[in-house]
């Protein structure tokens, strides 16, 4: 039998901090043209599984 699902708990002090500062820190971030093409096709690798 499964298990009941915690809570998540909510950040607080430094550790909301750091998120915040991570998240903003990350936004203009964009993947190389490789990065995507390898992340395409895993993806597609993948889905070809469940289409069977």
């Amino acid at each position: 039998m499964a298990r009941p699902i915690k809570e998540t708990p909510v950040l607080r002090g430094k550790a909301a901090l750091k998120f915040n500062n991570q998240l903003f820190s990350n936004r203009t971030k964009k993947a190389t043209a490789e990065e995507f093409a390898a992340l395409k096709n895993d993806s597609e690798f993948i889905a070809s599984f469940s289409k069977k």
